[in-house]
């Protein structure tokens, strides 16, 4: 079941799904090329040819300014912000890559095979590939990574909860026997049980992969198998890469001479005064009413429909004042019962989206199950924050101070509120917040797309993983998930997914209002600058047209 001639069995169901209108053809690229089919066999499935590459039109040469935050670097296996890995994609690439299509391409692999019932991978290695220190890059850097990602002992690695099936419980630590390699440029992967999500995990933005000598800070010693170096970099201020002239790369493109990431803070204004004056050719994202204005200036506009989000969330480990306010499932419920996911979207993020259902789950997930809306019910909620004896309990509901975020937060408190709960907003500068995002007893945060819906759970509500900011832990949680993460069918894996998502809903996890459409602009000559659905900067790609 190779990418190159041969197609899995569960490849033709999915293209008869889309035929017949029960499957997305964006959902039915990443399920069919996660199998190992190449973007241009899955297009040839659905009888439609494969779309041309814009970037290929690019001119070589050129500097090109972006604006984007710029955050303090660290092990890449412990990224949590997807501008961090923006950067890094200068020097440090992946093993697969998502497209906006869908689809999910080939990078330093060349081909992947799994068996039928998902417990066995066969990854080949891209041949002719060196790291630019002249080292050859083989299948000893593929399974070294993979190892790394694999050490639930290194706090922040959230790669080693899509790595589960491959750890062993007992020693926290890849097993025995999961990760072998065969010549230079084949490594088998064994897992402890099935698994559909590995290959899509490889895309996900802490998966760069980094030289054996790593220390774990990628600027201290910038080896990696990419076409750019770092050049100037200061946090909050501007980050640069240089096309390195002295390594051969792999890949086609690297257009541009030089890329600067060029920080102007949270607010939205900033970012439009910026391209008003000509200080930037490429924003990282457009929000609410600049949207329009980007539109009047004449700069190109790119939209994508996403499975992004924002998770409005209570730390059910958390202390306050000696107790643990949101252990008690009758307070998170009652928070959520007072929250109209609707009026979120419309005073948060100007309707630009679609309601979600508190579960995290998308419609445009394969394994996604319709439930009825969550209830709002502002009375009910407050008597049974009465009932849980928290009516002269204040919440403090924090929030960064950007735009969108905050604004969806003000409008929860707002509703809290109107509902007779009691309410403290507190509202941190980006640099604040994001040093201690998972401990906040009560707070909002952001959360990009993955590919399969069971990915988002495994990451984010498994018991004790490292991106777990609510700290849920339910057992029968926990062994439905595995369950899922079993099933490679979407439409059996549905049958468990509504019971997951009623599980989240009943046990009042999270309050998750909308998904969110998002938005990039950029000057109409520049090329390979698309709105990524997870926001990923492919930097080789991008260029100033011909």
């Amino acid at each position: 079941m190779t990418r190159s001639d041969t197609i899995h069995p569960a490849a033709r169901d999915y293209a008869d799904e889309v035929t017949a209108g029960t499957l997305s053809r964006r959902e039915f690229m990443t399920r069919a090329t996660s199998l190992g089919l190449t973007a241009g066999a899955a297009y040839g499935l659905l009888g439609v040819a494969q779309p041309a590459r814009a970037a290929g039109h690019a001119q070589s040469g050129g500097t090109l300014r972006i604006q984007s935050s710029v955050k303090a670097l660290k092990d890449p296996r412990t990224y949590d912000w997807p501008q961090m890995s923006n950067y890094t994609r200068g020097w440090l690439e992946y093993l697969v890559e998502y497209q906006t299509d869908g689809s999910i391409a080939p990078s330093l692999l060349e081909a992947w095979e799994i068996n039928e019932d998902a417990t066995e991978y066969t990854l080949t290695v891209r041949q002719g590939v060196t790291w630019n220190n002249g080292d050859p890059f083989t299948a000893a850097d593929v399974a070294m990574n993979i190892e790394r990602w694999c050490d639930k002992g290194v706090e922040g690695n959230s790669m080693a909860s899509r790595m589960a099936s491959l750890v062993d419980d007992e020693t926290g630590k890849a097993r025995e026997g999961a990760i072998t390699t065969e010549g230079d440029y084949t490594v088998k992967l064994t897992l402890n049980n099935a698994d559909i999500t590995l290959i899509a995990g490889f895309s996900d933005y802490p998966a760069a992969i980094v030289h054996s000598s790593s220390t774990g800070d990628p600027l201290e010693n910038p080896i990696g198998t990419g076409p750019y170096l770092p050049g100037e970099f200061e946090v909050g201020i501007k980050a640069v890469l240089v096309r390195n002239e002295d390594h051969n790369w792999w890949g086609e493109g690297a257009y541009l001479d030089r890329i600067e990431y060029i920080d102007y803070g949270t607010e939205q204004s900033s970012a439009f005064s910026a391209v008003e004056a000509d200080e930037v050719d490429m924003v990282y994202e457009s929000l609410g009413d600049y949207i329009t204005l980007f539109d009047d200036f004449g700069w190109q506009k790119s939209e994508a429909i996403t499975a992004n989000t924002v998770c409005i969330r209570p730390n059910q480990k958390a202390e306050v004042n000696g107790t643990q306010p949101y252990a008690d499932v009758r307070v998170r419920r009652a928070l959520a019962m007072a929250v109209d996911n609707a009026i979120c979207l419309e005073l948060g993020f100007d309707n630009n989206g679609t309601v979600a259902e508190n579960h995290h789950v998308a419609p445009l997930h394969p394994e996604y199950a319709e439930l009825p809306a969550p209830k709002y019910d502002p009375a009910a909620a407050k008597a049974l924050m009465e009932e849980a004896g928290m009516a002269d309990f204040e919440h403090e509901l924090i929030s960064i101070d950007d735009t969108w975020r905050k604004n969806t937060t003000d409008s929860v408190a707002a509703q809290l509120r109107d509902a007779g709960i009691k309410v403290k907003r507190t509202i941190l500068p980006g640099a604040t917040f994001w040093n201690d995002w998972v401990g906040y007893p009560f707070s909002t945060t952001d959360w990009a797309q993955r590919p399969l819906g069971v990915q988002v759970l495994a990451l984010a509500y498994r018991s004790g993983e490292a991106w777990n900011e609510s700290a849920f832990s339910n057992e029968e949680f926990d062994a439905l998930l595995t369950e899922a993460l079993a099933i490679a069918d979407a439409d059996q894996r549905r049958e468990v997914m509504a019971k997951l998502e009623k599980i989240m809903q009943d046990e009042g996890v999270v309050i998750q209002p909308y998904w969110r459409s998002i938005y990039r602009h950029y000057k109409p000559e520049i090329v390979g600058a698309e709105m990524h659905p997870t926001f990923e900067i492919h930097v080789s790609k991008l260029g100033f047209a011909a």
